[in-house]
């Protein structure tokens, strides 16, 4: 009995955790059920289609077309010496990798709950999966503004990159983590209110608006400077603004809205991990 006593426990699954609990040791321990997770939504979220991964092309297309018929010859919003169809299609594809990070993710615990509740494992790869399978999707949406970019600029339209695009990658994870924080606490929070995953679309669509997605940072600050703050004070219109900026060289950089996006980015990261942690002890009793 004394050397029963005296064995150590490899690991040990308990409900008792500590505020933050971000194990690195033992997400990388499941790294295969990360890189199985992954295929899973890259392959399956096609499957049994008629056109499969063409929709990662299609909607995007479509949606910048759809952008620049209304906004642009409609509503006559200009986008400087950049040809409009680019400028949204810029701005799309960004938005598009937040968009599809944050719907994933604030599904987590009601769509895993049946393999939740039979097997464990560290849940908080199930939304990295997602941030990281939407990079896929990403990837390809970004080849294709590659080619319009080429067509665009060899036919003397005045854009180009700027020196500051080698950052690139890193306003990607800011805006995979920031997509990540939000769809943690939205996916906790739906376990008790089931009606608040009705309202994720809904409230996409009105923040997509507030991101400056299809329209200048400048353009609200000089037409609704009164309302202005509420792009102003939003990290995702930072994110596309830069992104643009980057990309075609226009719009403005702005070392404060970098900043400030880096900092709502972790804070909002960091209490998405808490409330993520604290709710999956308890959620199979309330999903």
């Amino acid at each position: 009995m004394g050397k029963l006593n005296d064995d150590k426990w490899l690991y040990t699954i308990s409900s008792k955790r500590k505020l933050i609990d971000f194990n690195f040791k033992e997400i990388w321990r499941y790294r295969d059920l990360l890189v199985l997770f992954v295929k899973r939504d890259v392959i399956t979220v096609y499957k049994q289609t008629i056109l499969g991964p063409l929709w990662y092309l299609i909607q995007p297309l479509f949606t910048a077309i759809t952008f620049t018929l209304i906004f642009n010859k409609v509503a006559n919003i200009e986008t400087g010496t950049v040809p409009p169809f680019l400028f949204n299609l810029a701005g799309i594809s960004i938005w598009g990798y937040f968009n599809s990070c944050l719907n994933a993710t604030s599904d987590t615990f009601k769509s895993n709950a049946g393999i939740f509740g039979k097997v464990y494992f560290p849940r908080i790869i199930v939304p990295l999966s997602v941030i990281i399978s939407n990079l896929v999707k990403f990837g390809i949406q970004l080849i294709i503004f590659i080619v319009f970019y080429i067509y665009y600029y060899f036919n003397d339209a005045a854009i180009h990159f700027d020196s500051s695009i080698v950052f690139f990658p890193l306003l990607v994870i800011l805006m995979g983590l920031f997509g990540l924080g939000i769809g943690m606490i939205i996916s906790s929070l739906v376990t008790k209110y089931r009606d608040l995953k009705f309202l994720v679309g809904f409230g996409l669509q009105l923040l997509m608006y507030i991101s400056a997605v299809m329209y200048p940072l400048a353009l609200m600050r000089e037409k609704l400077p009164r309302i202005a703050w509420l792009v102003e004070y939003n990290p995702l219109a930072y994110i596309i603004e830069t992104a643009r900026f980057m990309l075609l060289g226009t719009g403005t950089f702005s070392w404060f809205g970098i900043l400030y996006t880096i900092v709502m980015t972790f804070l909002i990261l960091f209490f998405g991990i808490i409330i993520f942690n604290r709710t999956e002890k308890t959620f199979i009793d309330t999903v």
